[in-house]
């Protein structure tokens, strides 16, 4: 066994932990009566942010009731005038055309519209808090609606910085508040099956996991160009707690993440997926590996973007199991086992033995937490305060080896990493480099 996990220590360290439901209590911090619809906020209008809003707005347990972006009106990337407009005015015209056509006129009566994070938290009546930003905003709009009282749903990777997730998933636990992290593969039956099988042993002990994700940017997408500020767009406040770079197309909507300054590449926008089913099925959601290390990683020749283009991390876990975490990896989550191997990808589930599945195999005794929607569980959380079934902690874990990648690249050696402690052992440098947080005045994490 010194290569694999047994399964008793799979019982374990499950504990169904990131997979059981914490007791229902009273409801949600005495703001919403059952018989009420929850008062939800929206922070970013852009591509992901409208993927939400609809989800909220077609939700009866939900009322939108207030939303927020810097940009008032703009086509994300796309040619000017072309496809579907996002911001503030086009988002405050889908509410409205929403709630029309479910003949609730009512609903949209009120409608907070802000192009200030701070003043949506403040609308009176939220219950709940959406943020759906660029990454470098996450943490800095979660945390000031967690001490403002509110429940949060936060897009995945749910900080741009290791120290940010921390003092997130720490807040949490102080507010005795509901959070759920965008991850839905978790609530995506092909993933949850693959973790069934795996949990009940049908293909033996993890020996190693294979997690593949996209590669980065291979050269400027879009106009790299320094250009004019849009007019109906906030650019300082866009940029907020990061540097503020010269405006370009090439890295502002859609591909702002290319660049460390507000987001972790491609790399980053992935491993909180598929990561985050290899800690799930291993069971540490709640810890992490003990060594984590890059290689291999190759830089777009463009100084538009500073995220890698291709990548791979290598990790290793308790028990002998390993992982690569790469770009060269077919996508999706790969967990090779004693017995066999079954990958699980949004396209497709497959495996080493077509038995393995069958809708008629007994699955097992050990089962996960599996809601429908992402959304409609943070809901039903958010009445319950049940866990989510990716809370913040879960969601913060499972980025952590992109976060250690990062600075391994940069010092040019691995790490070993205590998951107890979230302290690299025996590297100061290596220590200091990702606890790192350096906001832009005026701006602070506290």
């Amino acid at each position: 066994m010194n290569q694999t996990i047994g399964r008793r220590q799979f019982t374990s360290r499950l504990a169904l932990g990131g997979l059981g439901i914490i007791p229902a209590t009273a409801l949600g911090r005495g703001r919403t009566a059952p018989s009420e619809r929850i008062n939800v906020g929206v922070i970013g209008l852009g591509s992901r942010g409208y993927n939400l809003l609809d989800e909220f707005l077609q939700n009866a347990d939900a009322q939108v009731t207030a939303i927020c972006d810097v940009d008032d009106f703009h086509y994300r990337d796309r040619v000017w005038g072309r496809g579907l407009a996002h911001g503030r005015t086009p988002g405050k015209q889908r509410v409205q055309a929403a709630y029309a056509k479910q003949k609730s006129a009512t609903l949209a009566k009120g409608l907070g519209v802000y192009a200030d994070y701070r003043e949506l938290i403040a609308h009176k009546g939220l219950d709940a808090i959406v943020v759906a930003t660029p990454d470098h905003w996450h943490a800095k709009c979660t945390l000031d609606a967690l001490r403002a009282g509110k429940d949060v749903y936060c897009e995945k990777p749910v900080t741009h910085l290791f120290r940010e997730g921390q003092l997130v998933y720490r807040e949490v636990a102080k507010q005795d508040a509901v959070f759920q992290t965008g991850s839905q593969q978790r609530s995506m039956e092909k993933f949850q099956r693959a973790v069934e099988l795996v949990i009940n042993g049908h293909i033996g002990d993890i020996q190693r996991m294979e997690i593949g994700l996209p590669p980065g940017y291979p050269k400027a997408q879009g106009d790299s160009k320094n250009a004019p500020i849009p007019e109906t767009l906030d650019y300082d406040m866009w940029c907020g707690p990061s540097d503020k770079l010269p405006y370009m197309r090439a890295r502002h909507h859609r591909w702002w993440r290319g660049h460390r300054a507000y987001g972790g590449g491609v790399l980053m926008d992935w491993i909180g997926h598929h990561n985050d089913i290899a800690h799930w099925a291993l069971g540490v959601d709640r810890s992490g590996p003990t060594k984590v290390e890059a290689i291999d990683w190759t830089f777009p020749k463009t100084d538009v973007y500073n995220s890698p283009r291709h990548y791979t991390i290598r990790c290793e876990y308790a028990g002998g199991v390993t992982s690569t975490i790469s770009s060269k990896n077919p996508i999706g989550t790969k967990f090779i086992c004693e017995r066999g191997w079954v990958h699980a990808s949004r396209s497709k589930l497959s495996a080493s033995d077509g038995r393995l599945l069958s809708p008629k195999l007994i699955l097992g005794q050990k089962r996960v937490f599996k809601p429908v929607s992402h959304t409609d569980n943070f809901l039903k959380c958010v009445r319950s305060r049940s866990a989510c079934v990716c809370p913040a902690e879960t969601g913060h874990r499972s980025i952590t080896p992109g976060h250690l990648a990062y600075v391994s690249h940069a010092l040019q050696r691995p790490l070993n990493w205590d998951a107890a402690r979230e302290v690299v052992v025996d590297d100061d440098e290596a220590d200091r480099l990702l606890n790192a947080v350096d906001y832009r005045k005026p701006w602070a994490l506290a």
